[in-house]
């Protein structure tokens, strides 16, 4: 005997998640809402900043959803490996995500054609603003991970065995 307690659960952050990601689903969702606003977002950078600012929120508007991709595809991908794996590529993807903003930034900087104001304007706010329109859609629970079924998707049908009663209950 060692004298240390043994234990025969298995280590959480050992295990893998195998099926589709819900990052990935969400992201998704997230760049098609991106293609939503863009056409507005250009007109408005176009209507303040001329052809150059439509041109940089066009740019603000592609970083925002490719990082948006990329983020997903870093999540699914180390959730294939393990959990302690998909820690990882969250905490270390965000800071090579923003790394990576910032190259883009940096490298079109002085570029004529790009108009800094809206460039930075766009990065803002379609990235926090994506996010809170994502919100509604995403559903945070066990049963439905990832994305919110539509509402007739939702009901799940309970008999009551004492009465032969059947039910239809909205799942949360």
């Amino acid at each position: 005997m060692s004298g240390f307690p043994t234990t025969s659960q298995p280590n959480v952050l050992a295990q893998r998640l195998d099926g589709p990601s819900p990052a990935v689903a969400v992201a998704k969702d997230l760049a098609r809402r991106g293609t939503m606003i863009a056409p507005i977002s250009i007109i408005i950078g176009a209507l303040f900043w001329g052809t150059d600012g439509a041109v940089s929120v066009a740019l603000g508007l592609g970083i925002v959803v490719v990082n948006f991709l990329l983020a997903a595809a870093m999540l699914g991908w180390a959730a294939r490996i393990s959990l302690a794996v998909m820690a990882g590529a969250a905490l270390f993807g965000f800071l090579i995500r923003l790394g990576l903003i910032t190259i883009v930034v940096l490298l079109v900087r002085n570029e004529p054609w790009v108009e800094l104001v809206p460039l930075g304007l766009s990065l803002i706010i379609s990235h926090l603003g994506l996010l809170f329109w994502e919100m509604r859609f995403v559903s945070a629970s066990l049963a439905f991970p990832g994305l919110k079924p539509p509402a007739n998707e939702r009901r799940i049908v309970v008999e009551q065995p004492e009465t032969g009663n059947v039910q239809q209950q909205e799942q949360t």
